[in-house]
């Protein structure tokens, strides 16, 4: 077995390249080809690795082991053949673009708080970072501002290989113990962390860092967060998503928030509007039933609450059983079903079977749904 020469180490800007093959190995699932250099990165140190494509074949998966270098095909290749690889930039730089600026978050809370970076997952839309301790919204506004502040100093991005003596004198942020040779990446002011990953060379280059979410998570907290592109194309969708509230409620882009809750103020006035009209319903049916003995009634428009509230306001005065149904959106109908110190168990279960329908509840109380018309709803009752 031969250590791959890993040329995203030489160059981490390197788009293409040729090589030799040296292996493919059928598997199950295709082939692992092993090229004597790449620019692959494989998957490693919470960071997803490159695809692309050899002699125009997709490489579908990259790992590493024991310096050995294994890309995943579908197609096999000619060992001792020459190839041409092509990386997927735009995914490269973009995961660049995601672990540098997680590693400026990091050092800073390490820095400003001595918590630890204890996770570190990258995705195809957003990073999270778990952390080992709990930080408030006011100082993690601080980290971001921060971080975008050290980003825009465009700093050089070093990193190098101390030999031990110099690595034992030096502070640096590390998951796990390491032997052998250490690589160190320095963000200047920010962070020195043990990685093996690819970064920018230029902090400017991260664009923008912004911390999306947080969340508590075992000791610590999780932070949701975006770098670069992503940061662009969040705000994009987040401007487009205001534009269009402002559009529906007639109100400026930095009114929007006001205006909801304008709106939500006269949905809560209405709301209780409906549910006083709705009991003034109940209490006119209540009577209207009165002393009827078993009720079956129809309304439309009803939620499961008001349904719920008009079978048992009319069940304390119909001296028999009292069933409501109201016509959903769907076409199915929600209902309730009543009867002072009755059973209705078994007729419940015969329902639901008979009108695909599902509930349940107390004896002598239930509710549920069924999937028929109002038709069959009758003649079942009617049986």
């Amino acid at each position: 077995m031969s250590e791959t020469r890993k040329l995203y180490y030489e160059d981490v800007y390197i788009k293409e390249f040729t090589a030799k093959v040296l292996e493919c190995r059928e598997t199950g699932k295709g082939y692992e080809i092993v090229l004597d250099q790449t620019a692959f990165y494989p998957e490693g140190g919470g960071q997803p690795c490159d695809l692309g494509t050899l002699n125009e074949i997709a490489v579908t998966d990259v790992q590493e082991k024991d310096g050995e270098i294994v890309h995943h095909t579908e197609v096999a290749l000619e060992v001792g053949s020459e190839v041409t690889g092509k990386i997927d930039w735009e995914r490269r730089f973009d995961l660049m673009q995601q672990h540098s600026g997680e590693h400026i978050v990091s050092g800073l809370v390490h820095e400003a708080y001595g918590y630890d970076n204890v996770g570190f997952h990258m995705s195809s839309d957003v990073i999270t970072v778990d952390l080992s301790g709990v930080l408030t919204e006011a100082q993690l506004a601080e980290i971001e501002a921060k971080t975008n502040q050290k980003i825009w100093e465009n700093t050089p991005v070093e990193i190098f290989y101390p030999p031990k003596e110099e690595l034992e004198k030096l502070s640096y942020r590390s998951k796990k113990e390491l032997t052998g040779q250490v690589r160190l990446v320095r963000f200047p002011g920010s962070d020195l962390c043990a990685c093996c990953g690819t970064h920018v060379t230029h902090t400017g280059e991260i664009g923008a860092v912004k911390i999306l979410t947080v969340e508590n998570f075992h000791e610590g907290i999780r932070l949701t967060m975006i770098c670069g592109k992503r940061v662009m194309d969040y705000l994009n969708m987040v401007n487009e998503q205001n534009h269009q509230i402002s559009m529906k409620l007639s109100a400026k882009t930095g009114e929007t928030a006001a205006a909801v809750a304008r709106l939500q103020d006269e949905n809560f006035r209405l709301k209780g509007k409906v549910s006083h009209m709705v009991d003034e319903l109940c209490a006119t049916e209540a009577e209207r039933w009165a002393d009827s003995g078993s009720v079956l009634l129809f309304h439309e428009g009803l939620e499961a609450d008001q349904v719920r509230r008009m079978a048992d306001a009319v069940m304390q005065k119909c001296s028999g059983c009292c069933a409501v149904f109201s016509k959903s959106e769907d076409g199915s109908y929600k209902y309730a079903m009543g009867e002072q110190n009755g059973d209705l168990r078994q007729f419940t279960k015969e329902m639901n079977a008979a009108l695909n329908g599902r509930g349940g509840g107390k004896p002598f109380f239930v509710q549920g749904s069924v999937k028929a018309s109002e038709e069959e709803i009758r003649s079942f009752f009617q049986q």
